[in-house]
């Protein structure tokens, strides 16, 4: 019978990926669950489909290595063989090779490396019960019995059969484009409406009425579609338990990871730009936060430190929280680093927000040496940039000797944006919703043409830029000014702007290569007049236009 063979490598690619993924998940929770038959049955079942699908496949060396792995996991399962470290590391190292090997046979070349070769001897030998050296040595191995492991709250098992069977992979491409479609709908059916208003007529009220139904029934449609890019958090988390694992044990400490929330949903497109800032910060939470475990015991502490990644809605964003039980941040460290680096005055008086803040700037470290986690002043100011690429923003809560709190806000989706609309220069911009506090106007006696200014706002000082001096030569000097005051680096400042036109949503749309590096701007949207508006990255535009004001005067 025919069939479609690339098809078939596809989704025995997809499915080996996914099963990969568990079974990692597993061999970490099977160190503090030893007795658990159901991972080990799991385990087992990933390990022999992969042999199966790898035969039918003709990839025999494949198919070879997988049945090595599935026998070591069936003599564990006979309890012919106990659960240790080393055998938990080997079958890890066994998981890494089969990523690697399962991609390299769909793309036809079936073979094992020297390296693979000693691993699949390493593991025949302890299924047999012959042999004791694992494959490549466990880099903690000579700290005593106790385990540096990562266990995740909850372990993801199987979906059911009839789960399954009503699941559909869908190319994250083809729900962009039509999330894309149902927003340029939303934009025709806005010109269409005004159009309708414009006719003042018996009839025109009639499609006025059909017009608003038909509205409805498009964002619902709109609310469906955003509704199947939605992902749970869980998945992401979990892969940061063997990162804990592997980090806490080559660093001689111990640490455990907890998932709380890991069944909170976000967009498919926010969640794979998260992985590299958290797993940075998981990195620094090891290296600066959780001490060694002798410090730790005499600090009245458990040995093994506490890393606990949090995810939950709160008023439409998602927040995720990272947080550990270690040494917390040493304030006067900062302090001093801070002022060597003249990022500070001598003897100015700062808040633990602005202080912590400070992490954020390039270069920044209070690393007394260079490790392969930290100490080169580069890390921290590349998560805050990428956090705010999501129109994201981060901040920092820590006590000393108690531990710290990282927490991210993030928007719900990279697609749509409630944002507001202003006029300045006589073109329209919107800036996010969620980073406004109020609107304020501007005293008659405070108009200028000068880019950057500072308004006294309840008795304090509140800096603000100028919209239109900011992009492009102002037409003419305005009548009136509105400031808009927004959340900026734990403090406060403000855009002014001539008109404020009220609450959008807008439909983003990336920028043309040729623009992505302009400060300030993060994208664009089409308004329901079929002009087009720029969306501002307020971060990046009040950081660059206030920083490029100071260094002008001095």
């Amino acid at each position: 019978m025919d069939f479609d063979r690339e098809k078939v490598v596809a989704a025995f690619l997809a499915e080996s990926e996914e099963g990969l993924e568990r079974t990692e998940q597993h061999l970490i929770a099977a160190e503090t669950e030893p007795g658990n038959l159901e991972l080990l049955d799991e385990m087992f079942r990933v390990a022999h489909t992969i042999k199966g699908n790898a035969s039918a496949l003709e990839f025999p060396e494949l198919a070879g290595f997988a049945h090595v792995m599935e026998d070591l996991l069936e003599a564990l399962r006979k309890h012919e063989l106990a659960i240790s470290r080393e055998v938990i590391t080997l079958l890890l190292q066994a998981v890494d090779a089969l990523r690697a090997l399962v991609p390299a046979a769909a793309q036809g070349k079936d073979s094992l490396s020297p390296s693979h070769q000693e691993l699949k001897k390493a593991m025949a030998s302890h299924a047999s019960g012959l042999g004791t050296a694992t494959h490549g040595s466990d880099p903690s191995s000579d700290q005593g019995s106790s385990p540096a492991v990562a266990s995740p709250t909850a372990v993801p098992g199987s979906a059911p059969l009839g789960a399954r069977n009503r699941t559909l992979r869908v190319d994250t491409d083809k729900l962009d484009h039509m999330l894309n479609l149902t927003g340029e709908i939303a934009i025709a059916q806005g010109r269409l409406r005004r159009m309708i208003e414009d006719l003042q007529t018996n009839a025109g009220r009639k499609l006025l009425e059909v017009h608003r139904e038909i509205e409805g029934l498009q964002k619902n449609l709109q609310e469906q579609v955003m509704g199947v890019r939605l992902v749970p958090v869980g998945p992401l988390f979990q892969q940061f338990a063997r990162s804990v694992r592997d980090i806490s044990q080559s660093h001689q400490k111990l640490a455990r990871l907890h998932i709380v929330g890991a069944d909170v949903e976000v967009d498919t497109r926010v969640l794979e730009h998260l992985k590299d800032p958290l797993l940075h910060m998981i990195r620094n939470a090891i290296d600066h936060g959780i001490e060694p475990p002798r410090v730790r015991h005499s600090l009245g502490k458990p040995t093994s430190g506490s890393l606990t990644l949090t995810a939950f809605h709160k008023a439409g964003n998602i927040l995720i929280q990272l947080s550990d039980d270690g040494a917390g941040f040493n304030r006067q460290r900062i302090l001093a680093k801070a002022r060597s680096l003249d990022l500070l005055p001598e003897g100015e008086k700062i808040t633990d927000p602005e202080l912590f803040n400070l992490v954020f700037k390039a270069g920044f470290t209070t690393a007394d040496s260079v490790t392969d986690l930290s100490g080169r002043g580069v890390g921290m100011d590349v998560v805050r940039r990428n956090i705010e690429l999501l129109r994201g923003n981060i901040e920092i809560q820590s006590t000393e000797g108690q531990g710290t709190t990282i927490t991210i806000r993030l928007p719900l989706t990279l697609a749509i944006i409630d944002g507001f609309s202003v006029i300045a220069n006589d073109e329209t911009y919107v800036i996010p919703l969620e980073m406004i506090s109020e609107c304020v106007e501007l005293p008659q006696d405070e108009i200028s043409s000068e880019p950057v200014g500072v308004l006294s706002l309840r008795g304090e000082p509140l800096p603000y830029v100028r919209l239109r001096e900011v992009f492009g030569t102002p037409l003419r000097r305005p009548e009136r000014e509105n400031i808009v005051i927004v959340h900026r680096d734990g403090g406060y400042a403000g855009i002014a702007v001539e008109t404020l036109l009220g609450e959008c949503q807008a439909i983003i749309k990336p920028l043309n290569r040729i623009f992505r590096d302009v400060p300030g701007v993060s994208g664009s949207t089409i308004l329901d007049n079929g002009r087009v508006a720029l969306i501002l990255d307020v971060s990046t535009l009040l950081r660059d236009v206030i920083a490029d004001q100071s260094q002008t005067v001095n």
